[in-house]
């Protein structure tokens, strides 16, 4: 944690002056009818998917605000429209929720506003990719890892390694992997890489995946470029994957445990595992935007997306981890403290949650490469340069 503190801090240093910095709400007044959220696939639902999942209708008829989204499909896409404005809220992941902060573009969060905020898992309270200096600048949603996702009738055992995705070879049903991987469409994908190192070359010192010198982050690049002679598809919406495992022959990538829980409910031979590198992972924060429209509508969502039910219910659909644990014994949701298990609740410590990569760091002051060059070079990768 003290290694991710050391990133927040030295990410936001050149915007965080040394006066204090404070939330611009001090109390909740009447709902200004509209709240626009930019969020990930899957995680502001109405039931329109699937009737049983629905947490915005009951929301909208006891706040009066009208809830609309605006779905991403990576991180950069989150900061650019939040860049661009006219949102209200983003539930950012890490890599993202720093640069917003950095860029002015999320305004602090008043916690005194939100009474379930002492309900959050303390492992999350106080996260250093949503608190800086001690200001919060939002509010837990939920948090989970990125998995392997694999054809059961293409792998009869688990696979043990990400090789199956990085390293040309046959599968198990003796077809070579080549057309039949993919990989994540977005520059945070190069920590994956880092992380594939760290176990299969010791030699080249890589403590952190998000901390790459030149040396290794050379090394990364080199894996992902042996990668793309193996990929069938830059993957970053969720809908379009699941169509690749239905009908494209894809046997196995990097995913998330959304389209698991889809494609196994659809009947889809799929499943998912930790291989033995570990996992990167992602840890969501709701935040709000420095001009929101409707800030009182934003902070009754807030307190809204703290109860347990729904921390139940979307944990349930997205095969995520609540922020609040009594989500996974409230007997009026779906969760169950079998399904938090297999969920990752207790490989926290397992995870190397996303994260913005910054030049200063805690190998030395302009010692890793930031993370501007991991989204030209990755573009780079990707168009096989």
């Amino acid at each position: 944690m003290n290694r991710l503190k050391l990133l927040a801090t030295s990410a936001l240093s050149l915007t965080i002056a040394t006066t204090p910095v404070f939330a611009q709400l001090a109390s909740i007044g009447p709902g200004e009818g509209s709240l626009s959220i930019v969020a990930w696939a899957g995680f502001i639902e109405r039931g329109q998917t699937d009737p049983k999942f629905d947490w915005v209708t009951d929301f909208e008829a006891a706040t009066g605000c009208k809830v609309s989204v605006k779905t991403a499909n990576t991180s950069d896409e989150m900061v650019a429209l939040m860049n661009e404005g006219g949102f209200d809220m983003v539930t950012a992941s890490g890599d993202a929720s720093l640069r917003l902060v950095a860029g002015g573009r999320v305004q602090p969060i008043n916690i005194d506003l939100v009474p379930s905020y002492k309900e959050i898992d303390e492992r999350l309270q106080n996260a250093p990719w949503h608190t800086v200096d001690g200001v919060h600048y939002g509010v837990p949603y939920v948090w989970g890892p990125n998995i392997l996702a694999y054809r059961t009738d293409v792998f009869p055992e688990p696979p043990k390694s990400w090789n199956v995705v990085f390293e040309p070879m046959d599968l198990p049903d003796g077809k070579p992997n080549q057309g039949r991987v993919q990989a994540y469409d977005g520059p945070i994908h190069i920590a994956n890489a880092a992380q594939y190192l760290m176990h299969h070359k010791p030699e080249l010192g890589i403590k952190s995946p998000y901390e790459l010198n030149e040396d290794q982050y050379k090394a990364a690049l080199d894996l992902l470029r042996e990668q793309r002679k193996l990929t069938s598809r830059y993957w970053h919406d969720a809908f379009i994957q699941i169509d690749d495992f239905k009908n494209e022959g894809l046997a196995a990538s990097g995913s998330w445990p959304f389209q698991v829980n889809l494609l196994k409910a659809d009947g889809v031979p799929l499943a998912s595992t930790f291989p033995q590198e570990g996992v990167t992972g992602w840890a969501d924060t709701s935040m709000l935007h420095v001009n929101a429209k409707s800030p009182n509508c934003a902070y009754m969502w807030f307190e809204h997306q703290l109860s347990s039910k729904l921390q139940s219910d979307l944990s349930v659909w997205f095969g995520a981890n609540p922020s609040v644990p009594a989500a996974c014994t409230d007997k009026r949701g779906m969760l169950t403290p079998e399904i938090c298990t297999a969920n990752g609740s207790d490989d926290f410590e397992k995870i190397a949650f996303w994260t913005t990569p910054v030049s200063n760091c805690s190998l030395g002051e302009g010692a890793c490469v930031p993370y501007y060059r991991w989204v030209s070079d990755y573009i780079g990768v990707i168009g096989g340069r």
